[in-house]
């Protein structure tokens, strides 16, 4: 029999730690392995990762040999931050010398860190010149730091961005006194001293302990004898491979919301959307636009940071969240979940013991109120009533979803609790869930707006087994599309094992120069394989900011030469049905308007609009906006031909102009220059991103209008 192709991710969740198999070959899972989380384990969670991991090979009959791909997200940076263990952290800032050295002796010194839970990240502070500086030195001063109790080194040098020489000079020179050190310049290429040395002294602190479960995770993985790279989830929805995490291991927090995202992307067939990943005790809620998901500076502590992550809402109220109730209805829903209070599901109890069940009201925890409902069982144990049992008695969950449970059981405890607050069994499960929509609902909004998507562009995508119970309730209630993936109760290690290198070089650049944007995509490339990636499997995109004077560069690629399709190329015809049911519409109402192969251009007039969509070759939505143009052309004519319809494209009022956001099909790849707002600027970014092809390759423009207010 020939030898599979198996790629592996683990997911840390919570409460369960789980591992998923896939088959490189189709993207059919093979084997699963599902762990209890060892929060208490000497090894920390990186027990369970190893346990999962083996599981999941054991019980499914893998060889070792046949893992092409291991990867795993952790919970380590995030939880060490919160629980504030921590090493100090020792920072030595570096300038020439005058005003500059002025002004760097006060940026680099950072004050402890509070890390908003009652713990700090204690900083000591130290400066020297840079014509100062040799080996002997530096080793003196650090010598003395790690007298003073310093256990990992920050170098941060003015315009470090530009030279990072005497931050290499400290780097080194520790690492030869076997301390562990952080440049503050290799963290971030961004301007902005104090915030660059501030998020290096957050990376610094979590060093000693990270690396000690990396090394730890990753000889276990070896003792099973796979031999290929361990790869760890970033918080911004990429993979790097474990020696390049021992150097930024910050770059690694809320990656379980990033794998459940990324697993979700998988399947999704439309690229603007609010995520849900809703567990037992908490809902991640973020945002895909353009086919990506949002990405921001994390916040630790109240402090901003240059840490990407995805832009991630953490609600307590989930599948598993108890209610709160008086004589006068409904009062509230969680924070305090079943899990927290160490209680069953009434939903998931044999109904014979709900037979003279009696409801009454409990403290889960010291401080908390007291009208939590409990249930007592005829047997004396208790269960509780939450989120999934009101799904369950309102039949709202689909044949085969994770969270059906005995809906009988469901009913009659909720009619307990019915009787007392004087409802209808079918409105008091209504009322529950709505309490619970009424949290998430703000959240979207506020999402919408600051993302700008286009409300009748949006579905709601669910993760987690609790997905069924809320996005069902909040799509209908919100009057939005849904789409819960098949598998959604281990989407979050299926976006693991899927997930590919993302590697992000950002600069303060104002004005920049072909050659500038050259520079940053080869450094972004770079970074990708110093992360495992492929070199031909790389793609680099890139982002303006014009206020901040920022660019961004993002390298994702493939750990292989070879990456598998998820499903079977799309023709004309279906991308021409994938864009109608997108638009709502029957197929004779859309048009295909433009072509190469391999990416379709649909659209659908109504009104005085042209709705768009740009579908891939895998028949996932690319682009999905209300009003947009396009038109086929070629690399010699990109430029004037841009300039025909940028006009067409713009939306204008008596005092301000709106700029169109642009989008070039070239081969398999759609570019992305939305949010780029000057004609000049898109032109000569397509001119650069472009320069390898010849004056007579066809490409084809896609232009979409931006509401005016």
């Amino acid at each position: 029999m020939e030898k599979r192709a198996i790629r592996i991710g683990i997911d840390v969740g919570g409460t369960h730690t789980k591992a998923v198999a896939i088959d490189n070959s189709t993207n059919q899972i093979v084997g699963k392995g599902s762990v209890m989380t060892t929060h208490f384990a000497k090894e920390g969670v990186a027990k369970g990762v190893v346990d999962s991991f083996q599981k999941c090979l054991e019980e499914n009959n893998i060889q070792p040999d046949e893992v092409i791909f291991i990867a795993h997200s952790t919970t380590q940076a995030t939880n060490a931050l919160l629980e504030g263990d921590v090493a100090k952290v020792g920072v030595i800032g570096i300038g020439k010398g005058g005003l500059e050295s002025f002004l760097t002796k006060r940026q680099t010194k950072i004050p402890d860190i509070d890390l908003g839970t009652g713990k700090f990240i204690h900083i000591d502070s130290h400066f020297i010149k840079a014509k100062d500086m040799n080996e002997r030195s530096v080793k003196t001063l650090i010598q003395d730091m790690y007298n003073q109790g310093d256990r990992v080194i920050v170098a941060s040098k003015a315009f470090g961005v530009d030279n990072m020489s005497e931050e290499k000079l400290v780097s080194e020179t520790a690492d030869k006194m076997g301390l562990p050190s952080s440049m503050a310049s290799d963290i971030t290429k961004l301007y902005g001293l104090t915030t660059r040395t501030r998020t290096a002294a957050l990376n610094a602190s979590i060093l000693p302990k990270m690396m000690e479960t990396a090394n730890s995770t990753e000889s276990s993985v070896r003792s099973t004898g796979v031999n290929v790279p361990l790869m760890i989830m970033r918080g911004d929805g990429g993979v790097m491979e474990v020696n390049e995490m021992k150097k930024r291991p910050v770059l690694t927090m809320l990656s379980g919301p990033a794998a459940s995202v990324i697993g979700a992307l998988m399947y999704l067939r439309a690229s603007n959307g609010i995520y849900f990943e809703v567990g037992g005790t908490s809902t991640n809620i973020g945002v895909i636009k353009n086919g990506r998901p949002a990405v921001d500076y994390a916040i630790i502590g109240g402090h901003r940071t240059y840490v990407n992550s995805l832009d991630v809402r953490v609600l307590g109220v989930a599948g598993g969240s108890m209610v709160r109730a008086g004589k006068n209805g409904i009062t509230d829903v969680g924070p305090r979940s079943a899990h927290i209070a160490n209680m069953g599901y009434a939903c998931f109890t044999d109904s014979s013991l709900l037979e003279g069940s009696t409801l009454y009201h409990m403290q889960p925890r010291e401080n908390d109120p007291d009208d939590y409902v409990a249930i007592r069982l005829n047997n004396g144990e208790s269960v509780t009533i939450t989120n999934t049992c009101a799904a369950n008695v309102l039949g709202i969950l689909s044949e085969g979803d994770y969270a059906r449970g005995n809906d009988v059981s469901a009913r009659m405890a909720i009619k307990l609790l019915a009787d007392e607050v004087g409802m209808s069994v079918e409105d008091t499960a209504r009322a529950i869930l709505q309490k619970s929509t009424d949290k998430i609902k703000p959240v979207i909004e506020d999402l919408i707006t600051k993302y700008k998507i286009e409300r009748d562009q949006i579905v709601l995508v669910g993760a987690g087994g609790g997905a069924g119970t809320l996005l069902t309730f909040t799509a209908n209630d919100m009057g939005f599309k849904y789409q819960i993936p098949e598998n959604a109760e281990v989407i979050s290690s299926i976006g693991v094992a899927l997930a590919m290198v993302r590697e992000m070089v950002e600069r303060t650049l104002p004005n920049p120069s072909a050659q500038d944007i050259a520079q940053l995509k080869k450094e972004a490339k770079e970074m990708a394989m110093n992360s495992g990636a492929v070199e031909d499997s790389i793609e680099v995109y890139v982002e303006i900011d014009e206020q901040a004077q920022k660019v961004t560069a993002i390298a994702m690629g493939s750990t292989e030469v070879k990456t598998t399709d998820l499903m079977k190329n799309c023709d004309e015809k279906e991308a021409v049905s994938i864009a109608a049911a997108s638009m709502g519409v029957a197929e004779d109402k859309v048009n295909l308007e433009a072509t190469n192969g391999q990416i379709f251009v649909v659209t659908c007039r109504r009104g005085n609009k042209n709705q768009l969509r740009v579908i891939d070759k895998k028949g996932f939505v690319k682009i999905q906006r209300s009003d947009g143009n396009c038109l086929i052309t070629t690399m010699e004519k990109s430029g004037e031909d841009l300039k025909k319809i940028w006009d067409a494209s713009s939306n204008f009022s008596s005092e301000v102009r709106i700029n169109p956001d642009v989008y070039v099909v070239c081969g398999s790849r759609v570019i992305d220059y939305s949010g780029i707002p000057e004609y000049k600027q898109v032109a000569g970014l397509i001119e650069a991103e472009l320069s390898d092809r010849s004056p007579s390759d066809e490409i084809i423009l896609v232009l979409a209008k931006n509401a005016l207010g």
